[in-house]
């Protein structure tokens, strides 16, 4: 029996809203996944895409800080970072991702993005301070 080797990355999106559209686009599983296929066919192909496809999925999405954990497999891992590093935008607004960590397991990927995610949390707690609703605070914590 062969175990199935993953890549787990977690990933930072910067959105450019003032540059695109008035409607500031929403960052979903569905949206996130899309634009990475879409760059796989684009720059590799379809063979390579068919090839990744089997392995390829975005675990988490938090909308607020902007991150995201995709699992990809080991072999395809490098050839989707090239990918992702080259979509320019979602929809028509501007965006770039910045690779945070790459790990083997979700749990240590996981342990980066919540440092990351309470690390943000607090940056906009502080800028922050009088528009920061309880809801909000829920949304972070859960």
């Amino acid at each position: 029996m062969v175990h199935f080797k993953n890549r787990y990355m977690v990933m930072e999106v910067f959105i450019d809203a003032g540059r695109g559209e008035s409607d500031p686009v929403i960052l979903t599983q569905f949206n996130v996944t899309k634009v990475i296929r879409d760059s796989i066919q684009l720059n590799f192909g379809e063979c390579d895409l068919a090839a990744s496809l089997g392995s390829l999925q975005v675990k988490y999405v938090n909308p607020v800080t902007k991150l995201c954990i995709i699992r990809v497999s080991r072999e395809d891992h490098q050839k989707v970072w090239t990918a992702i590093t080259m979509v320019r935008s979602i929809g028509k607004i501007p965006v770039s991702f910045n690779l945070l960590d790459v790990s083997g397991s979700i749990r240590a990927c996981r342990r980066a993005a919540l440092e990351c995610d309470k690390a943000k949390f607090e940056q906009y707690k502080l800028a922050a301070v009088d528009c920061i609703t309880p809801e909000i605070i829920l949304s972070v914590q859960s």
